[in-house]
């Protein structure tokens, strides 16, 4: 292979293929290596933020939404709805602010008989600032959450309000309404369109009307995708956040990699190329650690059977997930945080437990060539319900145009159940014969997370196995 040198440092050949400087330069083969590897770097670090904004990407291109909106669902999520991880029980709220003009209020709805509200606010870094809910700051009462933006030194209101100091300028939530008791769906949706606010503090004496957007039976895409647009949502994170003290040396690589504060992204040809082979390079990375055993997951039924539980640090867990060790990143602790989920909370409450399969019985990576059966027993510990749902192994998010993602215990009029008071799921590409009702459409490689709304002690004191799932012949 041919090496062509060139007589001008990296950094500056970098700028000039970036930006049209050495229309006619080109790159050597360990040059492009380097930048490839330090796109790949970049990717990685980035992740959380990547996924961050992903979040208002979704509001803007998807629902001709802005910054500020906020999306409530008056369903549930289906196969249309891109978002890692989603459950399909309950209508999300969900809103990507911004503090960049001054601070934020957020008014949370107070809980009720019929609706309990939880969920998380997180900053641009997917770092959990505050807990909503029975479980959260508000303790159920509902409250004015008031946001700061970074180096804020204007006047701060005595009370009245929950304050939280940013490190920057955005902070978005993703808030679940759950119904309970004689509560429906419809409650849970109307309880936050009549009580959600959201509006900067300077306005707060006569605040203006929030704007509520419903991405039921539409396209609402947040999941980032590890290609080209990675780094241009990369770019668009740079523009409206702070340079951290604790990220300078990862902005050197951006610079070096042509992305910065104030420059435009028009990538040539050839960066596009570096790009997506950068963008590759972090997938593969934490694709791998996904199937590691006892990496980003780990058994919960050691030995017994391949269901896993996410693999959280304990010290994180303490912390309300920071993610970092005395103000350093953990940057793959982070990833295997937000690789397949986002909205950590700050404090793990007792609501649900969740865990995940990415293997059949016999140790085998489930595929969405084969039929599986997932026999889930009646004493199932979920005092509210279960619910499994089938992720796609690439996107983790639902698998494309699926006609549905799951199931649940409150389906279980609408199932064929044993005599035994056990339930038979079947997840295949096609339904078997007179099992059209209790299927699970897949058609590609998949994983699943089982669900546990209202854990009981069964489960944690493990004389509950749930079984795994079994490849049909």
């Amino acid at each position: 292979m041919t090496v062509i040198k060139i007589a001008t440092s990296l950094p500056a050949l970098i700028a000039g293929l970036m930006f049209g400087g050495l229309a006619h330069a080109q790159m050597s083969d360990i040059a492009r290596e380097n930048a490839v590897q330090r796109a790949c770097q970049v990717a990685i670090w980035a992740m959380p933020a990547v996924s961050t904004w992903d979040m208002a990407q979704g509001i803007i291109n998807d629902l001709d939404g802005k910054i500020g909106d906020v999306v409530q669902l008056s369903e549930p999520m289906t196969s249309q709805h891109g978002f890692l991880t989603a459950n399909d029980v309950t209508p999300y709220s969900s809103a990507a602010l911004t503090t960049a003009n001054g601070p934020i209020v957020v008014e949370v709805p107070k809980a009720t008989d019929k609706v309990n509200l939880f969920g998380t606010f997180v900053d641009a870094w997917m770092r959990p600032i505050a807990d909503v809910g029975e479980r959260g700051t508000d303790k159920g009462a509902g409250g004015k959450y008031l946001f700061l933006p970074v180096n804020y030194d204007g006047p701060v209101p005595s009370e009245g309000y929950y304050v939280f100091q940013l490190e920057g300028y955005s902070i978005n939530f993703a808030f679940r309404p759950v119904s309970r008791g004689k509560g429906t769906i419809a409650d849970a949706v109307a309880h936050v369109r009549e009580n959600l606010r959201v509006y900067p503090l300077a306005e707060a004496d006569a605040p203006p009307e929030t704007i509520f957007l419903d991405p039921t039976g539409r396209k609402f895409d947040t999941l980032p995708y590890y290609d080209l647009s990675y780094f241009r949502d990369i770019w668009n994170f740079v523009q409206g956040e702070p340079i951290r003290e604790k990220d300078k040396a990862m902005y050197g690589l951006l610079r070096e990699i042509g992305i910065e504060k104030g420059v435009p992204f028009e990538p040539t040809d050839a960066w596009v190329s570096i790009y997506e082979d950068g963008a590759k390079c972090a997938f593969e990375y934490m694709q791998d650690r996904w199937l590691t055993p006892n990496t980003m997951l780990v058994p919960f039924n050691k030995g017994k059977n391949h269901w896993q539980q996410p693999n959280v640090p304990p010290d994180q867990a303490a912390k309300g997930f920071p993610f970092e060790d005395r103000g350093i990143p953990l940057i793959d602790a982070r990833v295997d945080a937000y690789f397949w989920a986002t909205y950590f909370p700050v404090v793990l409450g007792g609501s649900s437990f969740y865990l995940m399969s990415l293997h059949n019985g016999d140790g085998n990576l489930l595929n969405g060539k084969d039929t599986y059966r997932l026999t889930v027993p009646k004493d199932t510990p979920a005092a509210d319900f279960w619910s499994v749902i089938a992720y796609s192994m690439v996107t983790k998010g639902f698998i494309r145009d699926a006609e549905r993602v799951g199931l649940s215990s409150r389906d279980l009029d609408k199932l064929a159940v044993n005599a035994d008071g056990s339930v038979d799921l079947y997840f295949a590409p096609t339904p078997p014969k007179g099992k059209e009702s209790n299927w699970v459409p897949t058609g590609e490689d998949w994983f699943s997370i089982f669900r546990f709304y209202g854990p009981e002690k069964e489960l944690f004191d493990k004389s509950f196995i749930l079984p795994d799932f079994e490849k049909m012949e």
